[in-house]
């Protein structure tokens, strides 16, 4: 019985992998802002808890926004759920408990960048997971000469 209470109670909790954000987290030019928890980081934060420096393009932006693509697309558990010529938005899980995290890229090549963020559906802390997976990208890119 004290068994089948604990399935009743944990394996929702286990399962929740939040709701998928209304908005790919960019608009009007620019990457959503992150909450103010601290699960989540972007090129365009202000804050020094949530800000990551952006993809600094090493080649011509087609070609980064390709590899760009490429390099996602490999990452764990990652899913390309919608595309522009200019922005992506990929859904990435955890693998222990299945949480659901939203990548958003987007290109900027009047800037030489690719703004990113990186951002937890739900809880508090994220234990360095969204930014673990915006500096995985950037180090496969930069090791193709892609980025620096």
């Amino acid at each position: 019985m004290r068994n089948l209470l604990l399935i009743f109670f944990i394996v929702p909790l286990l399962s929740c992998a939040g709701a998928q954000p209304a908005d790919p987290g960019i608009g009007a030019g620019q990457l959503a802002p992150c909450p103010v928890t601290p699960n989540c980081v972007s090129s365009d934060a202000t804050d020094a808890l949530h800000f990551v420096a952006p993809l600094q393009l090493a080649v011509p932006a087609p070609a980064a926004w390709r590899a760009a693509r490429v390099v996602v697309a490999g990452l764990p558990r990652a899913q390309i759920v919608s595309e522009t010529p200019d922005a992506l938005h990929a859904q990435c899980e955890s693998a222990l408990f299945g949480f659901v995290d939203d990548l958003d890229l987007q290109l900027r090549p009047a800037d030489g960048i690719i703004a990113v963020r990186s951002a937890s559906r739900i809880g508090l802390s994220d234990l360095g997971a969204n930014n673990r997976r915006v500096e995985t990208l950037r180090a496969a890119l930069a090791q193709q000469g892609i980025v620096r």
